[in-house]
């Protein structure tokens, strides 16, 4: 089945989003798994400076540098607590 015949009438805002961003979308589609790896990985790499961005903001003001450093360090370690992603991103960089 279609895309639009499933969702259209349910989104139809969603689907005319996808039909106008589809020549866009479709080159990536051909990219190699190392490009994919390297997309993803940009994504990890964004999502983590969005968890300092609101650690930072939330906290709101620092006396020195040392306690922004502590604050950005806290906000880095509690997205891997049991520290066993390190070991898992570093296999995903070695081509097939």
């Amino acid at each position: 089945m279609e895309f639009a015949e499933v969702w259209g009438g349910r989104y139809p805002a969603i689907v005319r989003l996808w039909e106008d961003a589809w020549a866009e979308f479709v080159p990536f589609l051909t990219f190699d798994a190392e490009i994919w790896r390297v997309i993803c990985s940009t994504n990890a790499i964004e999502s983590v400076n969005a968890r300092i961005r609101r650690a930072v903001k939330a906290r709101g003001h620092f006396p020195n540098e040392q306690a922004t450093l502590k604050c950005v360090h806290i906000a880095v370690m509690s997205l891997d607590p049991t520290g066993k992603g390190r070991k898992r991103w570093v296999t995903r960089w070695k081509p097939r």
